[in-house]
């Protein structure tokens, strides 16, 4: 018998959108009474969900326009655009089965979730076939490696009536997505009004594309700036991109990368504890390497659910390609480099997304818990990352480092050159989606603005074309950024980070145009 609650107290709105989406309730909530359970991604399926959604209102109004505004995002996203039909993400994160690794409950239990959940890949995929007919080949290109990496590092003692269907479905798709990667439409372009309330609909804003583009523009240039004067003090004549890529060359042996990931770890969990920057600082974070079918990310992090037993989150890192040539490897590794490796390690720990799941674990209500807007979770995880320089960070790691050969300085180049790729996604999602932006042309963009060349500039470009509002990092920070200088305004004297960072994450990870209600309620 499962050690799982089953939430019989959930609401039945709630309820509704969790059976839409159990993938989010198992793995980002800890809702683990979807273990072993799929959603029905058929066409029908959906159009059927869909139905359900909406009832009465809940008592407090912040938290009932956080749930409208994803069962509206929802119809939106599946109802009117129908992206089941069109992108494989959709139907991916429904056969995922790596969520069953982690330690959040016995392991004869998972291993039976993982057994049960592999018994319904065969619906999975007959539902994903049947809903998958307009696919572009950009999308299924980008995806391809993902779909066939989520029947990678399957345990050898499934039992064989399950392995074998599940690994026959998985082939069906598998050639599904090779079929679309001929025979798709070209184009994955969805138009600026559809993306625009792609966007805003489930944030509940309003999302002008052209000022967001001109926001974009005007932080991209304060940010390159701001890396011509750092690169100016450590090499002085030297041109601010070409130095950050001669830095970002300078990077761990592949053996090494989760070391060094579990280095910075420490020292951003320390620094965030010591200066009160998140306002829980408890749990412990693991860093491995990501599952296969994650692989298309270089970097994430898999917290403790807050529907869960308190169990160790993960840090996971992607390491390059077996295929790929010695000079590729090289080129993905940078992302690791020890210039922006720290960076990275702040954003998806501390204070960044750990911190921010040990806060989703006591923030009140079900719907804060429940519900998280990824433009909240990264723009709050690419807020931690300039917020920890103004703070300090890159002096207080160099001092407990003790190595001359890496500065505080370092930590400000990764800052910015993080913060250009991110702004760079902003840039190119709303270029490839509402103009004639290439995959190709999208790659030079990268290559061009970030130190990020061959595979990884490429494989930027790509996420494009399946993950279009990947942009949200950049729009999360800047609102995060505007909020905070309202505070400031608003509160005075009272005003400190504690006291503003408390006040954003008890609302759990509200819609990006919900977080005023901080200052109102902080």
């Amino acid at each position: 018998m499962s050690s799982q609650p089953h939430h019989d107290d959930l609401s039945p709105r709630l309820r509704a959108l969790a059976d839409l989406m159990p993938g989010s309730m198992r793995e980002g909530s800890g809702m683990h009474e979807y273990d072993g359970r799929v959603a029905d991604t058929s066409p029908d399926g959906i159009r059927d969900a869909l139905s359900r959604l909406g009832g009465d209102p809940v008592a407090d109004a912040h938290d009932e326009a956080h749930l409208a505004a994803f069962e509206q995002g929802l119809r939106y996203e599946l109802g009117e655009l129908q992206l089941h039909r069109s992108n494989p993400l959709h139907h991916l994160g429904e056969l995922d089965v790596s969520v069953y690794d982690r330690e959040y409950a016995p392991r004869a239990e998972r291993d039976a979730a993982r057994v049960a959940h592999l018994a319904e890949w065969p619906r999975v995929v007959d539902n994903a076939v049947a809903s998958l007919d307009r696919v572009p080949a950009p999308v299924a290109d980008a995806l391809l490696a993902a779909v066939r990496g989520v029947a990678d590092g399957l345990p050898d003692d499934l039992p064989a009536d399950v392995l074998e269907p599940a690994l026959a479905a998985h082939a069906r798709l598998v050639a599904h997505m090779e079929r679309a990667v001929r025979e798709g439409p070209e184009s994955a372009r969805l138009g600026a009004d559809a993306l625009s309330r792609l966007m805003g609909t489930v944030e509940a804003a309003e999302v002008d594309l052209a000022d967001l583009a001109s926001r974009a523009d005007a932080e991209r240039d304060r940010l390159r700036a701001a890396l011509a004067a750092v690169t100016g003090r450590m090499a002085p004549g030297r041109d601010p991109m070409e130095f950050a890529r001669e830095l970002t060359r300078q990077y761990p042996a592949a053996d090494g990368v989760l070391d060094a990931a579990r280095r910075w770890t420490g020292l951003a969990v320390e620094f965030t504890a010591e200066r009160g920057l998140a306002p829980w600082s408890d749990g412990e974070c693991r860093v491995d390497v990501s599952p296969p079918s994650q692989r298309w990310a270089t970097a994430m992090m898999a917290w403790s659910g807050p529907w869960e037993a308190d169990t160790p989150s993960f840090y996971f890192i992607t390491p390059p390609d077996k295929a790929w040539s010695e000079e590729e490897a090289g080129e993905w590794l940078e992302m690791f480099s020890h210039t922006t490796l720290p960076a990275v390690s702040v954003h998806e720990v501390a204070p960044g997304h750990f911190s921010h799941g040990r806060a989703l674990r006591r923030a009140p209500g079900q719907v804060r818990r429940a519900l998280h807007s990824m433009t909240f979770a990264e723009g709050w995880a690419h807020y931690a990352e300039e917020m920890c320089l103004e703070e300090g960070f890159g002096e207080y790691a160099a001092e407990r480092l003790g190595d001359p050969a890496w500065t505080a300085d370092h930590y400000e180049v990764g800052v910015w050159v993080e913060a250009l790729i991110r702004v760079t996604r902003l840039s190119v999602a709303i270029g490839m989606h509402t103009g004639g932006m290439t995959v190709e042309e999208a790659a030079a963009r990268f290559a061009e603005d970030t130190p990020l060349q061959g595979p990884a500039a490429l494989s930027e470009a790509r996420r494009a074309t399946f993950d279009p509002t990947y942009g949200r990092y950049t729009w999360g920070k800047l609102e995060i950024l505007a909020l905070r200088e309202r505070a400031r305004e608003q509160w005075g004297e009272g005003f400190d980070l504690p006291r503003f960072h408390r006040a954003l994450l008890d609302l759990g990870s509200p819609p990006i145009g919900l977080i005023g209600t901080a200052l109102e309620r902080g």
